[in-house]
């Protein structure tokens, strides 16, 4: 069984994100950089796949600037047998080119089509545009069965069974391969790339396309008009005693 995993290089979610003065992003030079960890457990999910014996080889995509490659050198450094980054222009920009969902969903069908994976494994959203789209978009531009946001992953004789996670509990559901799967957090816990596994992830293979290679796939159908910060919560204040507490919050806050 052939897996792939695409991952997406983001800022790093423990730092603070600073919205770009043109209010057209947010800052991204000289920002501390990650694998998204929705990814990061989807990586870990099909290298524990592996290890179990279902799958043979493990396939990263990554579609973003020059900078994508050490995202992918270290998701190498964890166990996947080889990479393949799709390089778009801004490596030397402050705000690099951002794809939409359904763009990199047209571009991961094309790398569908070219490896012919058994199993599509990805994180069920990124956690910059949290737009949770593009697994639902690549499954029906491939006309493959899905599941989300999944809590438990068990792959057997061609047919994957899943736990996912839904507002009245928990739901199971059965998927024959090929399959697109989106993960959730409790799915598992990432492991860490050793020192010498990330000098060996510097001879595994990493292929470079470029994004002009796929013209059709990365028109855009909507733009971004501005990007504003969260507003800055007020400072709280102490309450005498219960009575008071239900005063302000009926009167002030108006919540109940």
């Amino acid at each position: 069984m052939k897996i792939l995993v695409p991952v997406k290089r983001v800022i790093d979610p423990y730092v603070r994100v600073r919205v770009a003065e043109n209010g057209e992003g947010v800052v991204t030079k000289n920002a501390k950089m990650a694998m998204n960890p929705f990814d990061e457990i989807a990586l870990e999910e099909a290298i524990r796949l592996k290890e179990k014996n279902p799958a043979e080889e493990i396939i990263l995509l990554s579609i973003g600037d020059h900078s994508a490659q050490e995202t992918l050198r270290k998701g190498l450094a964890m166990g996947a047998d080889r990479a393949i980054h799709i390089e778009t222009p801004g490596s030397d920009e402050e705000h690099p080119m951002e794809l939409q969902p359904l763009q990199i969903s047209k571009l991961l069908k094309r790398i569908v089509e070219e490896e012919s994976p058994d199993l599509v494994l990805l994180g069920k959203q990124s956690i910059d545009g949290d737009h949770h789209q593009t697994g639902q978009m690549l499954a029906a531009l491939l006309d493959w069965p899905q599941a989300t946001c999944l809590s438990q992953l068990t792959i057997k004789e061609g047919v994957a069974t899943v736990c996912r996670e839904i507002d009245g509990g928990l739901e199971t559901l059965t998927l024959d391969l090929p399959a697109v799967l989106t993960v959730d957090l409790r799915l598992n816990e990432p492991r860490y790339a050793s020192l010498p596994s990330l000098m060996k992830a510097k001879s595994k293979p990493l292929q470079v396309r470029a994004l002009s290679e796929f013209p059709q796939e990365v028109s855009s159908h909507f733009r971004i008009l501005q990007v504003l910060p969260p507003r800055e919560r007020s400072s709280g204040v102490r309450v005498e005693s219960v009575e008071v507490l239900v005063d302000k919050l009926k009167n002030e806050a108006r919540v109940i």
